[in-house]
């Protein structure tokens, strides 16, 4: 026994020595670390330029993109910041005549002065480390190349949809990737499918929120197709049974379509999605999100506050991304720093700092936030919430000066609080943190040109007076006399399908007294109470907002109950 005694002892005792050392290790290290910045700073000093140092800062990998890594490696050079008027690049030898020379030409780019900052090796070493972060986004000159006269060419041979399928499935099979993109352009298609089955292959476009199928595209040129997308996307061509994403870029005349590729294994063969991605801000301002009357009013009342939490709820799909977006864009005409933490970066906002998470590398949304946070932001946007320590993270800078947009997936507004509160949130942090929370869903505009007026069988009917009967007073008494309702016919504006573009329909929960009382409350918080409490107050249901814009004549009833059947 004693012996075993002393030989768990002696185990201990090493186990203890080694992290001891460890320790020592560790703290000398750092304190070279130290040392080695303190030599940069005073070298900065010397030649008259500032010193920056990149522990702990958020790289953006848009920013960091504008100088390739072989460039990066090569110049000791990177562009660690940049904003539509703010461009900040580090270089460990920034006098180097091939360093002014790139500096030079990056100014000449993009109309404006870099600032050209002393760093450190480590420094060096941390933003190339960050590349891994950086988009795969590739100019193609070759291969996918959609110009203004493939558009054209689309705008004069296809009317609809229908006209689109027999010109895919005769294309040559280097053309039918080109032809595919150009034809969802044309169209405004989301995302393009391809969907392998048994004996052939669909390819179906996503348009304003529903998928449509467009053609069949036989086997032996599906293969070819994959390829091809892969080879574009960068994904390994040899690899098919496991899920890859890549992105490319397609170069226009009037600006770019960035491409997001996922690969899926199914039971017969690969099923790819290609997300097209176009960005235009006039396309997504605050104004046109189709908030109206007292929704409106007060989610920009909320939105002028220096500080708090605001939330956008729904599916995937509902619009929430393009929300906050349009958000950003309100406020960013303003004196503010806005910092956004997403996964991934939907698109480029100038003006904008935008950094990407990358859970791989532990860079999460928790540990990006932290540093968000020492960056002196007056605005911060994350993409999701989804655990507690983000969520407990993002409550305390709402309570500590800051104004905080994200997302959470819930089926409407009131289901945030008890959302937030399963995950983890303390009650007492929820009322003084949190302004509103937006529940939204996106319906499909009525085709101007073609659209019609409606009759409707006796259950739709029976469910559209049920939810006129609800609507609170006031909303009642701004109803025209004779309530009427419309339909799309299709016609060649809208590509037959009698819709044309998409608009949001919106309830806005705004934090009371009493919807404070009920979460701090003894009882269980439930949706359906947080919900009554909101109504009270003045809140109109998305349901009730999409009939009032089916009454406008903006959508219709189908579309309407189409996106709210869990109402």
């Amino acid at each position: 026994m004693a012996a075993s005694g002393f030989g768990g002892g002696q185990k201990l005792s090493d186990l203890s020595s080694a992290n001891a050392a460890q320790k020592l290790t560790d703290k000398l290290r750092s304190l070279r670390f130290q040392s080695k910045e303190v030599e940069v700073q005073a070298e900065a000093s010397s030649s008259g330029l500032p010193y920056f140092n990149l522990e702990g800062f958020p790289i953006n990998p848009e920013s960091l993109g504008l100088i390739t890594e072989e460039e990066a490696r090569s110049l000791g050079l990177v562009c660690f910041w940049f904003s539509i008027d703010d461009m900040r690049l580090g270089s460990v030898n920034p006098m180097s005549s091939a360093v002014q020379k790139k500096v030079a030409e990056l100014a000449a780019a993009h109309h404006t002065t870099p600032k050209l900052y002393f760093i450190s090796f480590e420094s060096l070493r941390i933003a190339l480390a960050a590349y891994s972060r950086v988009p795969k986004v590739r100019n193609h000159h070759a291969g996918v190349e959609v110009t203004a006269k493939d558009i054209a060419k689309h705008t004069a041979e296809i009317a609809t949809l229908k006209e689109l399928g027999p010109q895919l499935e005769n294309v040559s099979t280097t053309e039918v990737v080109t032809t595919a993109i150009a034809g969802a352009l044309q169209t405004k298609a989301s995302d393009i499918h391809v969907e392998a089955e048994e004996k052939s292959v669909a390819l179906r476009y996503r348009i304003d929120g529903v998928l449509y199928p467009v053609a069949t595209i036989k086997r032996e040129v599906y293969k070819k197709l994959v390829a091809r997308i892969k080879l574009l996307a960068g994904l390994k061509i040899n690899v098919s049974d496991k899920p890859q994403d890549g992105r490319f870029t397609i170069r226009q005349t009037k600006g770019k379509v960035d491409v997001r590729v996922s690969t899926l294994p199914t039971a017969h063969g690969e099923s790819i999605v290609m997300r097209l991605l176009t960005w235009d801000e006039k396309r997504v301002s605050f104004e046109e999100l189709g908030l109206t009357g007292e929704a409106y009013e007060a989610l920009a009342k909320e939105l002028a506050k220096p500080n708090g939490m605001i939330l956008s709820t729904g599916p995937t799909g509902s619009g929430k991304t393009t929300t906050l977006y349009a958000i950003l864009i309100k406020l960013k005409k303003t004196q503010n720093k806005i910092i956004t933490l997403e996964d991934p970066i939907e698109y480029e906002l100038p003006g904008v700092n935008q950094s990407q998470v990358e859970e791989e590398r532990s860079y999460t949304f928790a540990a990006g936030l932290r540093s968000i946070l020492r960056q002196d932001p007056n605005i911060i946007m994350l993409g999701e919430i989804r655990d507690r320590e983000t969520a407990d993270i993002a409550a305390n800078a709402a309570l500590t000066g800051h104004l905080v947009l994200s997302t959470l997936h819930t089926n409407n507004a009131a289901g945030a609080i008890p959302r937030l509160l399963n995950i983890g949130l303390r009650r007492f942090l929820i009322p003084p943190a949190l302004n509103a929370v937006i529940g939204q869903r996106l319906v499909r505009r009525l085709c101007p040109s073609c659209k019609k007026p409606a009759t409707f069988e006796a259950d739709v009917q029976k469910r559209l007076d049920a939810v006129i009967a609800g609507l609170p007073d006031k909303e009642k008494q701004r109803l025209p006399k004779k309530v009427s309702f419309f339909t799309g016919s299709g016609c060649d504006k809208c590509q037959g399908l009698g819709y044309k573009g998409q608009i949001g329909i919106f309830e806005i929960l705004v934090m009371n007294h009493a919807i404070a009382d009920s979460i701090l409350g003894p009882d269980e918080v439930s949706e359906s109470n947080i919900s009554a409490l909101a109504r009270k107050n003045g809140m109109l249901t998305m349901i009730e907002d999409g009939v009032l814009k089916a009454i406008s004549g903006i959508t219709s009833i189908e579309e309407v109950f189409r996106v709210t059947k869990e109402e």
